[in-house]
């Protein structure tokens, strides 16, 4: 293998990872956007709840 060669297979390899690398960080933000929603879904959950109880305990 000669240096041009190396090179060329060099490059080939670290755009690869380099793509890799961008859509692990892109699903790493989806990730955290779905976890934000659920986070809320659950605390609203929870307060509906909470109002539940607390109405139920008053009647």
């Amino acid at each position: 293998m000669n240096s041009q060669d190396f090179e060329s297979q060099y490059r080939e390899a670290m755009n690869q990872t380099l793509n890799e690398l961008q859509s692990a960080i892109l699903l790493l933000a989806q990730a955290q956007r779905k976890i934000s929603i659920i986070g809320s879904s659950v605390k609203n959950l929870s307060e509906s709840v909470e109002e539940y109880l607390i109405k139920q305990k008053s009647e």
